[in-house]
């Protein structure tokens, strides 16, 4: 627990200090993100404020990461509680690192144009698969001594499901799909000043709850394995913890200055970034399919989006006033901060059920 909680605190800190160069560089460098009014309230003064702020968490997470390592040479169990960063790490903080560069390059291209245009549709989505076809082989192919992956060839609810075994290129397929899922869902989400960012620390928190309960009952902890009949056969799941907990508190320290009126946005090097760890998170931890309830409010407004597009394309009809759904009830009246705290309570709602069908189905299967 005391590596999870310095990598925590460091990345924390180094977010929250660390922004405010961001924010005075980026503007520095007038990376002001461009912005389409289209006739939104929450557009208006916003012309000009930096974006690319991914860049700050992204690098307080991997530092945060650093000392927790650091602090864990000082705990006595060197089996468990390895001192050297493990596949688990390199597949989530690639993911982390990679996508945000996808974001990053889509990013710089709006700067440079002085326009909202950045890679194509088409281009981001073939970065986001190249990125998570290069992981989800490491993931899926890379054994450790105890023969756990990082991924797994079954598909997964709160623990692998035995009889949904897709092979491992139908698990790298999958892998490519959650990653490119998640990060474009946090991507639509990313359009209200700390809306994407709360709704990531929400989710976050409850992998870092999730790793760090799964390596309270790991089944490589022999002393655990041999006085309980039920373990989770997971790939370091320490590392997971100390990940998601070091990306949730910086962006923490990064809400700070991303809460209305933003001082800073995320960008899509944030944005695509939360999304393919959180993704990365949902695999490594075997809960794939209950991240779709985890991360509730990124599915929802993937859902409307989606449905919004059919209905326009097959019946010249909208069915939402404007998607991503926080603009449609933009156009009701809402206003940005009543928005963004209510589709924070919603999210807030779906992480507490995932984390209580998560619990409860160890409540019954120890029980």
């Amino acid at each position: 627990m005391r590596a999870v909680i310095v990598a925590a605190a460091v990345a924390f800190v180094v977010s929250l200090l660390g922004t405010p160069v961001a924010i005075r560089v980026f503007t520095a460098l007038k990376a002001g993100q461009p912005i389409r009014s289209l006739g939104l309230a929450s557009s208006e003064g916003k012309k000009g404020t930096p974006a690319m702020g991914g860049v700050a968490f992204i690098a307080a997470t991997l530092i945060g990461y650093v000392a927790g390592h650091v602090a864990l040479t000082t705990l006595p169990d060197r089996q468990i509680a390895q001192e050297k960063p493990t596949m688990t790490a390199l597949v989530l903080l690639g993911l982390f690192v990679f996508c945000g560069a996808v974001g990053f390059i889509d990013d710089f291209l709006k700067v440079r144009k002085r326009n909202s245009d950045g890679l194509s549709a088409k281009g981001k989505l073939l970065g986001q698969a190249l990125v998570g076809t290069g992981f989800g082989i490491a993931a899926l192919y890379v054994v450790s001594t105890n023969g756990q992956t990082v991924a797994s060839e079954h598909i997964s609810f709160i623990r692998d499901i035995s009889w949904l075994n897709v092979g491992k290129v139908g698990s790298v397929i999958v892998f490519v799909f959650v990653i490119t899922a998640m990060s474009n869902g946090v991507n639509l989400t990313d359009g209200l000043d700390g809306l994407a960012t709360g709704a990531s620390t929400l989710v976050l928190g409850a992998y870092a709850l999730i790793g760090y309960w799964q390596y309270r009952h790991w089944c490589a902890d022999e002393t655990y394995a041999r006085a309980s009949d039920y373990c989770y056969e997971v790939r370091d799941p320490l590392e997971i913890a100390m990940i998601a907990a070091a990306a949730a508190a910086a962006c923490v320290g990064f809400l700070w200055w991303n809460t209305s009126p933003a001082r800073i946005f995320m960008g899509d090097v944030g944005s695509l970034a939360l999304g393919a760890l959180i993704g990365g998170l949902a695999v490594a931890t075997r809960t794939t399919l209950l991240s779709i309830l985890i991360g509730g409010l990124f599915f929802i407004i993937t859902v409307t989006w989606v449905i919004q597009i059919v209905s326009f394309q097959t019946t010249g009809r909208r069915v939402f006033r404007m998607v991503p759904l926080h603009h449609h009830f933009e156009l009701a009246g809402w206003s940005e901060v009543n928005i963004v705290v209510r589709f924070w309570t919603v999210a807030g709602v779906c992480v507490a059920i995932g984390l209580g069908l998560f619990y409860s189905d160890f409540l019954a299967a120890a029980g």
